[in-house]
């Protein structure tokens, strides 16, 4: 096998006090690594600064998903055991796909109770990966029954509940579906959005639902046998068109985080165009993808062997970009959902950088 197929190819030494565990006070306060995707030479900055990184009809497109509190903390109406729920898709109406702990104790058939009979479910299908399917049933509104009941679906490395768990969405969050929040998104604020239009910047909108592939580490050695597990994704029509007239006039579509990403390059023609279009995509990106659309990035610090380091890996070089993690531990940089960022660019437009 090659180098960069193996899981070990993607792996780094990151110290546990690096993890951030909460936001900074303020979003666009964190630092932002510059790279340079050809040659992996780095400067250093902060997010703001992205004001002097952009040109009059760069296209930045971001992910308006919104994150639902989706963790759930019930019990069996037999046995009052305590069973915990992530929802991960929307099945159809109250049935969802869902990851259970412990699911040894959510057989089919099973009844389970949330918030003291407030809703109730029961576990009617055992699928893929040993995901259950659960029919929920409750009286009134879900969503305002989950907003009482449920937790934000936190990553297991946040050792704690945020207070505030509206700095776990981004401030253009939209569209609710979504088991983890688009983490690259969360550094901008509503007026770096306002100042980066009135440079001329143009913000085009897509919705990727983030779903299980967030929680499912890589576990098999030949990177290629990893089964990517599909997401929900939609892009309208006036945002294509944004997208697409940025790509004729020869301006860059600057893609914020991974999920944007995966959400182009699903849709993207072999020109870079894309369409108005929803569906699901399980596309894998990995070292040897030829991307279409995205000319820059903007994304996390990525736990090691995960696919998200491999995408990213992709659109620099894996060898370059482990040196600059390297760096970026020894910089003592945030890394994670509330770390800092990096901004991935061309040569020419890292060299225009000053």
């Amino acid at each position: 096998m090659k180098d960069g197929m193996h899981l070990e190819d993607y792996d780094y030494y990151l110290p546990e006090e690096l993890i951030a565990q909460d936001p900074l006070l303020k979003r666009d306060e964190s630092r932002f690594m510059v790279v340079n995707r050809d040659t992996g030479e780095v400067k250093h900055r902060f997010f703001y600064n992205i004001l002097d990184m952009v040109k009059s009809g760069d296209c930045l497109v971001i992910n308006n998903t919104k994150v639902i509190p989706a963790r759930l903390m019930g019990a069996r109406q037999d046995t009052g055991a305590v069973i915990e729920v992530l929802l991960l898709k929307r099945i159809n109406g109250n049935v969802w796909e869902t990851l259970v702990k412990p699911g040894k104790k959510a057989r089919c058939g099973a009844a389970l109770t949330f918030g003291d009979g407030l809703m109730t479910g029961t576990v009617i299908d055992i699928v893929e990966d040993g995901n259950r399917l659960i029919e929920f049933s409750y009286d009134g509104i879900f969503e305002e029954i989950l907003d009482k009941l449920g937790q934000m679906p936190l990553p297991p490395y946040i050792t704690h509940q945020l207070k505030d768990r509206e700095r776990y969405q981004t401030v253009y969050a939209k569209h609710n579906g979504s088991a983890a929040a688009p983490t690259a998104g969360l550094h901008f604020t509503e007026e770096l959005l306002m100042k980066l239009k009135e440079k001329g910047v143009r913000i085009a909108n897509v919705t990727l639902h983030v779903g299980l592939g967030t929680f499912r580490p890589v576990k098999v050695d030949n990177i290629l046998e990893h089964h990517m597990h599909s997401e929900y994704y939609c892009i309208e029509k006036e945002d294509a068109k944004c997208i697409n007239n940025a790509k004729k006039n020869g301006n860059r579509i600057i893609a914020v985080g991974t999920t944007s990403t995966r959400t182009l390059e699903s849709v993207a023609d072999e020109q870079g165009f894309v369409r108005e279009a929803s569906g699901w995509t399980d596309i894998f990106i990995y070292p040897g993808y030829n991307f279409k659309c995205v000319d820059a990035l903007i994304t996390n610090f990525h736990l090691p062997k995960s696919t998200l380091l491999m995408l990213v890996s992709a659109f620099s070089d894996r060898e370059k970009l482990l040196k600059v993690y390297d760096e970026a531990v020894s910089e003592r940089y945030r890394f994670f959902s509330f770390g800092d960022a990096m901004f991935l660019v061309s040569d020419k437009d890292f060299c225009e950088i000053s």
